[in-house]
């Protein structure tokens, strides 16, 4: 039966288990959905979906849910769908190449050469259904135990080349304060280390965790970034507005990674109003990921001219603040590629012709070309030079 106890993220006990006192008693039970959701019916295949892909969601998230079916945008990211259950052969098990090409210790992914995401839990308060790790979390046989983690920081520290640490997993946030804040102080104390970046969903699904003592944690090691995940705006309450105000108040810049979802967010007009909502939050919308192509998530998916419908209305709609980056990770661990309209139409006459955001042809006229221009003129600054405190030394 699935969800009949709530598994423990800290299964060693102790000071760890304690952390779990930031997250409220999830419902975890399909009966106890279907008792807090009335007119909910739970299927057997429901049941079979919650066995494959455990299922979890705080109470704050549930209550978002205004109408108990699939056609509610928060419904559907949160209760367990017979669709997941459909095979599709083309899928392998790690279809993004995250664990079984880049990989170098268990749980660290280091994709591009100057970063890296630390898979720090397998845990996160509600567990989404469209989740590109969901094979993964809510299991407690992968949490990652103190030796790997100690050798995530041990990788990093062997490689200079590494200037940006994602904390994700899971959702890192469920971590107790003590074990993310030594986290957090281990990699920070590596000088090649720029930014320090936290990836969760706890400010959509559970905004009580971002509270004074979190937020003071994370402002001691700056420059840290927090990126997070809001997919509707039903999901911008005041709740979580606080949420965000609190991590902005202690320094931590919030930026917004929306997935496209089928039958959640991929009306042009729901996408404008949660970007509009974002801003007014002060959180800036810096990406639109189309849904990645993993195992138990093919109804999610939308096709690719879709989002970019979508981007073309936003770009319309919105003033460049507002509108995310649309891309789509490849397959086969090709990596996040950049998608969007074609706006250039070609040359003429030494200008380049192009439709605006409007579909009207308008030209530009061309810059000169590297080989007609000449070398580029030094840049002079006006003011004068300051003196210098030490003179250089003589030659020799």
């Amino acid at each position: 039966m699935p969800g009949s106890a709530n598994p423990s993220p800290h299964p060693a006990g102790g000071a760890e288990a304690d952390g779990y006192r930031h997250m409220p008693e999830r419902i975890t039970s399909l009966d106890e959905l279907a008792r807090r959701l009335p007119g909910l019916v739970v299927t057997d295949d429901m049941r079979r979906t919650a066995r494959r892909y455990p299922f979890a969601v705080t109470p704050y998230y549930l209550s978002l849910i205004e109408v108990p079916d699939p056609s509610d945008p928060i419904f559907r990211q949160c209760v367990p769908d017979p669709g997941e259950l459909i095979e599709n052969p083309e899928l392998s098990a790690d279809e993004l190449g995250e664990f079984t090409r880049y990989s170098p210790v268990p749980g660290l992914i280091h994709r591009y050469p100057d970063r890296v995401v630390c898979m720090t839990t397998v845990f996160c308060p509600t567990y989404c259904r469209h989740c590109t790790r969901k094979r993964l979390v809510g299991k407690p046989a992968g949490e990652p135990t103190s030796a790997v983690l100690d050798a995530h920081v041990d990788y990093v520290r062997s490689h200079p080349g590494i200037k940006d640490v994602i904390l994700s997993g899971g959702d890192p946030l469920t971590l107790p304060d003590e074990r993310l804040e030594h986290l957090l102080a281990r990699f920070r104390d590596i000088p090649s280390v720029d930014i320090l970046r936290v990836g969760t969903r706890a400010p959509v699904t559970l905004p009580s965790r971002i509270d004074d003592a979190l937020c003071a944690t994370l402002e001691k090691y700056h420059p840290v970034w927090l990126n997070t995940q809001f997919n509707h705006p039903r999901e911008l309450t005041p709740q979580a507005a606080t949420a965000c105000d609190r991590l902005l108040r202690h320094g931590v810049p919030v930026s917004n990674q929306t997935v496209l979802l089928r039958g959640v967010n991929d009306a042009p007009e729901t996408m404008e109003a949660l970007c509009r909502g974002l801003l007014r939050v002060r959180v800036r919308p810096y990406y639109l990921f189309q849904c990645d192509p993993v195992a138990g998530v093919e109804h999610f998916r939308t096709p690719v001219a879709r989002g970019v419908r979508i981007l073309e209305h936003l770009q319309r709609a919105l003033g460049g603040l507002g509108v995310p980056r649309l891309a789509a990770d490849a397959v086969r661990a090709g990596g996040k590629v950049p998608i969007g309209p074609s706006y250039v139409l070609g040359h003429k006459n030494g200008r380049l012709v192009m439709r605006n955001a409007d579909g009207e042809t308008v030209t530009y006229p061309d810059g000169p070309s590297d080989c007609s221009a000449g070398p580029a003129a030094p840049s002079r600054d006006p003011r004068p030079a300051a003196p210098r405190r030490n003179p250089p030394s003589p030659p020799g």
